[in-house]
Parts: C-alpha cells; sequence; structure tokens
C-alpha cells in the first residue's frame, strides 16, 4: 500500500475557516485571547497576549495554569483537525470541515516547567500519531523568547 505525501499547505478557506472556530466561535478562546498564527499539516501554532484576566498569581503577575492548560488543549485539538484534513486531502474542504464532529479530548497531561510571566505567549502542538479513532498530539506553551514554559500530551478521540 503506497501512503500519499502529506501537503505542504492547507487551501486558504480550510485555513479560514479553522481559524473562524478556533478564534470566533468557541467562546472560551475568545476569553483567553487565542489568536491562531499558523496551521499547517505538520502542526499548529498560537499566541495569546497578557491580559489582567488571566493572572493566576496577584503578586507576580503569572498566567493562570487553566489558562495554560485550555489553552494547549485548544491547540491540540486544533492539530488534530490539521492532521485530519491533512489526511484527507482528496476531499473539498467543506467536507473536511465536517469530519470534526466527533473530535474529543480523553486525556490530559499539562507540566508546568516554568512560571508564565510575560507580554505575550506562544503554542504549538504537532500530533504524534493519527489513528482510525484515537490521536496523540505534544504541545507547548512558550515565552516571547521562546524559553519552553509548559509541555503537554493529549489523546483525542477522532472517530
Amino acid at each position: 500500500m503506497q501512503v500519499a505525501p502529506v501537503p505542504a499547505e492547507f487551501e486558504p478557506e480550510f485555513v479560514e475557516a479553522l481559524t473562524d472556530v478556533f478564534e470566533r466561535q468557541i467562546a472560551f478562546n475568545q476569553v483567553i485571547g487565542l489568536e491562531i498564527v499558523r496551521i499547517a499539516p505538520a502542526g499548529v501554532e498560537a499566541r495569546i497576549g497578557m491580559k489582567p484576566e488571566l493572572v493566576g498569581h496577584f503578586a507576580y503577575n503569572r498566567v493562570h495554569g487553566g489558562v495554560i492548560s485550555a489553552a494547549l488543549d485548544a491547540m491540540a485539538g486544533l492539530a488534530v483537525m490539521a492532521a485530519i484534513g491533512a489526511r484527507h486531502m482528496d476531499e473539498p474542504p467543506a467536507r473536511r470541515l465536517q469530519r470534526f464532529a466527533k473530535l474529543g479530548t480523553i486525556d490530559l497531561r499539562i507540566d508546568y516547567l516554568r512560571p508564565a510571566i510575560g507580554t505575550y505567549f506562544k503554542q504549538k502542538a504537532q500530533v504524534l500519531r493519527l489513528g482510525s479513532r484515537v490521536a496523540t498530539v505534544r504541545m507547548e506553551f512558550l515565552s516571547a523568547q521562546d524559553e519552553l514554559l509548559s509541555v503537554g500530551t493529549a489523546s483525542y478521540i477522532v472517530s
């Protein structure tokens, strides 16, 4: 069996639709200020600007751990959507977008390595394995200077 090559990029309408879902249709992502930077078959990237609503420790002005966890969970879900979209490039973008209805988090683990203090933060996620029923993802929460602040792994139901 020959495996189809993974595309380097998606069509603009696919990227725009996924960006719309994550930035405007998921209300909690709006609350934390999640901004999508890149959606590609190989991985996704976003950023969050610091604001008072995200503070978890008032004395240090650091990001609340729940915000980090939620941002990484969102990024992992987006990475799975990108991987599924890449797997079905033979379908039109609108059809690929319908494949995400049953996507859901099964397991999420976050390791907090350093305090998240700064003006903005970067998030990255990459699918390690996309099976027929479960996807496994690795995520990173970074400072503006690319210092690794938190890492995560997650599993998602895809069927």
